[in-house]
């Protein structure tokens, strides 16, 4: 009987949680409206807090979702110092004081209205124009729900909703950008709370990849989850504008208070006490210049964490595209990218390419040393790279890595070889390319100027038969197929193809080829080629230029006389083009026809009797 009446009570109680629910979803927007006014007007009221909470939800009517917003935030902000901390006190002696029942109880609603507003955030259902001030209150509580100091808490909430959304949520992140990321002390914080999402999908990889009994479906299922969390802290950290200076003169904005503002945040001494406790180790964080002298620090940890995931393809590429221009002139040791970068150009293909700017400026800039830097980009040369999406800026650099008169001369004859072995297969702009990486290999480097010009020794009693078949007219010694460039065999070789290429079938490349024959180890006549003018040339760019260029001499078919026929008689012996305007006799086209047709056996008879005789 006890079960039966417990089974009871528990129907009433499920079907009178039914009915209130139904009441609130049968709520009208004046009566939403009246119960926000009842509840600012007085405690007596205070039941009235729930069923609003319930209306901040994306699935809720805009309007209703609105309203109720708009009562909860007028009923928050004149409170919030008031209100106890959200962790449990390890005290009980005031448990019985109901000042600080209530006021916990507020919090914890408090709490779950953050918590309704962060969803509704990086929900798809939500409304755009209200994900709008859905922000604007969020931000808010993070201006002043921390007695005037940045609430890290609530910020990093939002932050972990938005990585961790399975769906687009470039519109919140545009927001942010364009309304918030002007503050320093949001940009701040943004790298702290993106350096601990990085950090724990980090954990979470691996502890993915040491599971061996997972599912199959669910270990897929995760590593998609975890590509779109990536995709979403790349979308947030590259899109923090950078810290433009660190001096304390600067003038940054800040989004919350300084410290010297917090003594007149409240009244309550308790609250003053109890905040002062509470941010006693963040002193040093609060004013605009000592964050601006810890920016770099913090932005450093977050890109290095970053890029210490499993990177997707698509991403590993973009980043790779701005790392040299957007992360590492604003890291505070930039020498820490060097296993991300030397890894990504051990890769080969595209992806070295991309990594090769950064990896130079490391080298150049920041004395890294890296051994086999030049054999790398020697196997970099290969046809399908001038083909490339960001082809200009490899020639670019590339020019640059040869530019050092400290360059072996056989690596520097490898690398005037191997260009010019790739201009038989390559475009017609690739080929002006590697005629000015040449015409600026062989002025810079005058030892390797005998692969222009080799001359033939004559033969001596004490050369062997390999020395003889060394020299012999018409063996490339060269090996193409060598990934090494000491093993290449270059020295040994000359560049004939660039002697063919006097006869291509493209004017610019035949006319460019002819600055080769100055003799380019007199550097005082001669200046190098500019790179960057041929790097990002096409069929289109080729084209546009023979269309502008002026052209002094044009060759025209001339006559002294007004041409009469269109063949003359010399060029098809036996036929006759001339017409003089009458009519022939039928006798007479019959005789003319008869010389041709005796004439024309004739020949024939000809060309039998000398296929024959062959």
């Amino acid at each position: 009987m006890a079960s039966i009446a417990s089974k009871n009570a528990r129907s009433k109680s499920k079907s009178k949680s039914k009915s209130k629910s139904k009441s609130k979803e049968r709520l009208s927007l004046s009566e939403l409206k009246t119960l926000g006014h009842q509840l600012l007007s007085s405690r007596a009221h205070i039941n009235h807090l729930p069923i609003l909470l319930s209306h901040v939800s994306p699935t809720s009517p805009p309007p209703h979702a609105l309203e109720s917003l708009l009562s909860l935030h007028s009923f928050f902000a004149p409170i919030l110092s008031d209100l106890p901390s959200s962790k449990p006190s390890s005290t009980n002696h005031h448990d019985d004081d109901p000042e600080l029942i209530y006021n916990t109880w507020v919090r914890s609603k408090f709490d779950i209205f953050v918590n309704s507003l962060i969803d509704f955030a990086a929900s798809p259902l939500a409304d755009e124009t209200l994900k709008e001030v859905v922000l604007d209150t969020i931000m808010e509580f993070v201006k002043v729900a921390n007695g005037g100091r940045f609430h890290s808490a609530i910020y990093h909430r939002l932050l972990h909703a938005i990585v961790h959304s399975t769906v687009p949520v470039n519109f919140v992140v545009d927001l942010l950008v364009s309304k918030y990321f002007k503050y320093i002390d949001v940009r701040y914080f943004t790298y702290i709370s993106l350096e601990k999402l990085a950090r724990t999908l980090e954990a979470k990889d691996i502890s993915d990849h040491g599971d061996v009994n997972a599912d199959s479906n669910d270990e897929s299922h995760s590593k998609s989850s975890l590509e779109i969390f990536i995709h979403n802290i790349h979308y947030v950290i590259s899109h923090i504008p950078p810290l433009e200076g660190s001096d304390e003169k600067s003038d940054f904005e800040m989004w919350s208070r300084s410290g010297g503002d917090s003594k007149d945040l409240s009244g309550n001494p308790k609250a003053e006490e109890k905040q002062l406790h509470t941010e006693k180790n963040k002193n040093n964080v609060l004013s605009a210049a000592k964050i601006a002298k810890k920016m770099k620090l913090k932005f450093t940890k977050a890109w290095i964490s970053f890029l210490r995931l499993q990177l997707p393809l698509d991403v590993y590429k973009e980043v790779l595209v701005t790392l040299h221009q957007a992360v590492i002139p604003y890291l505070s040791n930039p020498i820490m990218l060097c296993d991300f970068l030397t890894r990504s150009y051990d890769i080969g293909g595209v992806v070295s390419v991309m990594a090769l700017s950064s990896l130079f400026i490391l080298m150049t800039e920041y004395g890294l040393e890296y051994p086999n830097f030049y054999e790398k980009l020697y196997a970099l040369l290969v046809p399908s790279i001038f083909m490339a999406k960001h082809r200009a800026k490899f020639f670019q650099l590339l020019d640059s890595c040869l530019k050092s008169t400290l360059l072996p001369a056989y690596l520097a004859a490898a690398f005037a070889k191997k260009l010019s072995r790739l201009s038989l297969s390559v475009p017609a702009s690739g080929a002006l390319v590697i005629i000015a990486l040449i015409h600026n290999l062989l002025r810079r480097h005058p030892s390797i100027n005998c692969l222009v010009h080799r001359e033939v020794q004559e033969e001596t009693a004490k050369e062997t038969d390999a020395d003889l078949s060394s020299r012999k007219l018409g063996i490339d010694h060269f090996d193409n197929e060598e990934s090494n460039p000491i093993k290449s065999k270059a020295m040994k070789s000359s560049l004939w193809e660039i002697d063919t290429l006097r006869h291509h079938y493209c004017p610019p490349v035949s006319r460019f080829v002819l600055s080769l024959e100055n003799d380019l180890t007199v550097r005082a006549k001669t200046t190098e080629m500019t790179v960057q003018d041929f790097s990002s040339g096409s069929y289109a760019t080729i084209f546009g230029d023979e269309i502008r260029r002026r052209v002094k001499q044009v060759p025209l078919a001339f006559y002294k006389a007004t041409p009469t026929s269109l063949f003359s008689e010399s060029d098809f012996p036996g036929w006759t083009f001339k017409h003089d305007g009458k009519e022939t006799t039928d006798g007479n086209d019959e005789k003319e026809i008869t010389n041709i047709s005796d004439e024309c056996d004739n020949g024939s008879a000809k060309r039998q009797r000398v296929e024959f005789m062959i």
